[in-house]
């Protein structure tokens, strides 16, 4: 089994020669805290207080939170994903009835926006960094402090309140998309919008829209997923001679899910339609980043417009055209690495489509060893590998039967 947050702040505490009262002490963090930490009987805990915990141990955070992404990607195709218990006890809290939770918060002091801020960032830093986890470790954490930051705040701090939950719940449904637990996701993105919409915030709001229509799409929800980008694009659309960075990434990110819908539902003509206005915004964005780009994982740009023209190719069952549209992509520094993963997923199953079966081999094996966490979740990928082994007139090779074994083909 994984290390655990607490497995690994006993093991720097001992080496540290520091007792639990004289580390408590040091980071101004509760002793109940460490010790519920250490002994498992807590698994998580605000990204604040594993910062203060690291400082006073003189270590960096990520020492305690170590990384499981390995022995996750590695894991046998049978066993379980990886444990969301924590994560569905944060999105769905027990209280009494006198509205209080039946869990007791022993984490001292409520914590700042620039906490919240702060967490949500590096949350969302190791989520681009494929490494679920860790992340997954964090999140409940990152709930708790955004949601008791809104129950603290007063006046238009609490606006801002509600914007920072909505963008710390819109992280935990991508991550729960990522991991395939569709209904958990549906109850953090719904989390979100709710926290959007109580924001007054449009951009906020246009933000927590475009996972939900990702996730109606990983539910073939094609036709929902549509209008309800649309219809978010057009409340927020500015105009182009004017509009912020800000602006322009939330409305054509929508435009984008708009497209990714209508082709999936053979609707290529409004598709391309679609994507022709986003890339206008796009070109006038130019290499601006939208200002909450680290914590909205808005990566709306010229090339990502673009990598959706290769998407619209290789649904529409234009394989050479999608190879040919992949050749031309030009990078943009908005663009994350899933983005960027998930096009290549799209050129190695072009590639086998058009029977050169090496180069798609060769494009998945690149991703194993650049991100091994990612593709394992990738059902997509699994289908790829099936395929090239079906098609295959010889015997499979070592590397592709890695592949089959790392995706569960």
């Amino acid at each position: 089994m994984p290390s655990t947050i607490g497995d690994h702040l006993r093991k720097l505490r001992t080496e540290s020669t520091l007792t639990q009262e004289r580390l408590a002490e040091r980071a101004s963090v509760s002793v109940e805290t460490i010790r519920k930490l250490e002994q498992n009987e807590r698994t998580s805990a605000r990204m604040s207080t594993l910062n203060k915990l690291a400082t006073a141990l003189g270590v960096p955070t990520s020492a305690l939170m170590g990384s499981a992404a390995h022995a996750q990607a590695m894991r046998e195709p049978d066993a379980e994903p990886l444990g969301l218990v924590d994560v569905r006890r944060a999105l769905t809290p027990v209280s009494g009835l006198d509205g209080r939770s039946v869990v007791d918060d022993l984490e001292i002091g409520p914590p700042t926006a620039t906490d919240v801020r702060r967490s949500i960032r590096a949350a969302n830093t190791i989520y681009h960094a494929n490494d679920y986890a860790a992340a997954l470790t964090l999140i409940p954490g990152l709930l708790d402090e955004a949601r008791t930051f809104v129950e603290v705040a007063d006046g238009d701090e609490r606006l801002g309140a509600h914007a920072l939950a909505s963008r710390a719940y819109q992280l935990a449904g991508r991550l729960l998309i990522q991991l395939r637990s569709v209904d958990l996701a549906h109850v953090a993105l719904t989390a979100a919008l709710d926290h959007a919409r109580r924001s007054g915030d449009q951009l906020v709001g246009a933000a927590a829209v475009a996972p939900m229509c990702w996730l109606l799409l990983r539910q073939a929800r094609f036709a929902e997923a549509e209008v309800l980008a649309v219809r978010t694009a057009d409340h927020v659309e500015p105009r182009l001679s004017t509009a912020s960075p800000a602006d322009l990434a939330a409305w054509g990110f929508l435009l984008i899910k708009g497209a990714s819908a209508a082709v999936r539902d053979a609707r290529h003509d409004d598709a391309r339609d679609m994507l022709d206005l986003a890339a206008a915004g796009a070109h006038r964005l130019g290499d601006r980043p939208s200002p909450d780009a680290d914590l909205t994982g808005n990566d709306y740009s010229v090339e990502g417009v673009h990598l959706m023209r290769v998407e619209a190719a290789v649904i529409a069952g234009r394989p050479d055209e999608a190879l040919a549209l992949a050749q031309q992509a030009q990078r943009s520094p908005q663009v994350s690495p899933s983005s960027r993963q998930r096009h290549r997923l799209d050129v190695a199953f072009s590639h086998a489509q058009t029977g050169a079966y090496a180069e798609a081999t060769g494009v998945l094996l690149d991703l194993r060893d650049q991100a091994p966490a990612w593709l394992r979740q990738q059902r997509y990928a699994r289908d790829i590998v099936q395929s090239i082994s079906e098609r295959r007139r010889r015997a499979m090779t070592k590397e592709l039967a890695e592949l089959a074994s790392l995706v569960g083909a």
